[in-house]
């Protein structure tokens, strides 16, 4: 098969590789039909590494894809050959103390797709899956959707993890992919003020467009004065969803008394810094969100009942040998874009 690999530092390469084999009774084997580019497959893009988590070259990265089912384990049930699947991106072994706690993205023993030191990613012709990280997708669900569940499903996640939203201001700082992602569902449970930023005014007014009550863009106006001349009491809880320091001191003066700020952009820097006299006087709340914590199957269901549209997140597509422009394309935050898909060639 063919396998898209890092090979350096905004370096992608295509790469004949062995077809994966099942090897367990409850093995998929998968063809895969979109792939969808994420900002952490970016990072490794740009920087070989996100944390302690470092690429060892050649790495094939992706971890958002909608796949046809080829074959099966003797003891898969849930889905068959021909079958078309969401693929659940996280491997958890379901017997440590926190697959057992309900915490099954915090695994001990975690595996997660195209995540250095675990196992490789998604964007080859082939991979074989856990049937439990198989996803059924209705046939009324283009493959392009079923890819944007992943991304979907860390944004509610993360609505989930927040306040009771019905009635609720919010903040989303960062309106990438994971940005639209939260402002879905969240408008969806009720938010009655979503409040937007972002350095791209093509994804503010998609903003406006899905639902976003004001929207400001941080290099060319005081998005705090502005949120907070139309909020005097400020902001119930706020979403942080592109990892700069800039945006997590935003995020702290928009906070009301008892706030809860909402972590969810990956930093390029290992170390962020917060005003303590401001966390402490005012009791806010910090609160990391790490993937999407058994939300895929949530989401998946949303966006299969209409509760959630968003196709228009799928600005770019790009067949799979042009991989590489996919990855320039988005780490140049260029052309207005917002998710850049994959399109294998089976689709």
């Amino acid at each position: 098969m063919k396998a898209m690999k890092l090979t350096g530092i905004r370096a992608l390469r295509m790469f004949d590789a062995p077809d994966p084999e099942i090897r367990t009774p409850h093995d998929v084997r998968l063809r895969l039909l979109a792939v969808g580019v994420c900002g952490s497959d970016v990072h490794y893009f740009t920087t070989g590494r996100i944390g302690s988590q470092v690429v060892q070259y050649p790495f094939t990265v992706g971890h958002e894809c909608a796949a046809l089912v080829e074959a099966v384990g003797s003891a898969v049930t849930r889905v068959k050959p021909g079958d078309r699947v969401v693929v659940e991106p996280a491997i958890s072994c379901g017997d440590c103390d926190q697959c057992r706690a309900g915490r099954p993205h915090t695994c001990r023993k975690l595996i997660f797709l195209g995540c250095p030191g675990q196992t490789e990613g998604c964007l080859s012709e082939r991979l074989v899956m856990p049937e439990v990280c198989c996803l059924p997708i209705p046939a009324c669900m283009t493959a392009f959707q079923a890819a944007l569940v992943e991304p979907l499903a860390i944004g509610l996640y993360a609505v989930r993890q927040s306040v009771p939203l019905r009635g609720a201001a919010i903040g989303i700082l960062g309106c990438g992919p994971i940005g639209f992602s939260v402002l879905l569902p969240a408008l969806a449970q009720g938010a009655r003020a979503a409040y937007v930023t972002d350095k791209l005014e093509p994804r503010l007014a998609l903003a406006r467009q899905t639902g976003a009550l004001w929207t400001g863009n941080p290099e060319r106006e005081d998005v705090v004065r502005g949120i907070a001349a139309r909020e005097p009491g400020l902001l119930d809880v706020v979403f942080e969803c592109c990892g700069e320091q800039s945006a997590l001191d935003q995020a702290v003066a928009l906070l009301k008394p008892g706030g809860k700020l909402m972590l969810i952009g990956i930093p390029e820097v290992d170390r962020v810094s917060f005003s303590m006299d401001a966390l402490r006087r005012n009791e806010l709340c910090l609160q990391n969100v790490r993937r999407q914590n058994e939300c895929t199957g949530a989401a998946l269901d949303m966006l299969a009942r209409g509760e959630l549209r968003a196709d228009f997140m799928v600005t770019h597509r790009f067949p799979f040998e042009r991989t590489p422009e996919a990855f320039d394309l988005v780490a140049g935050y260029r052309d207005g874009v917002v998710k850049a898909m994959i399109e294998m060639d089976t689709l």
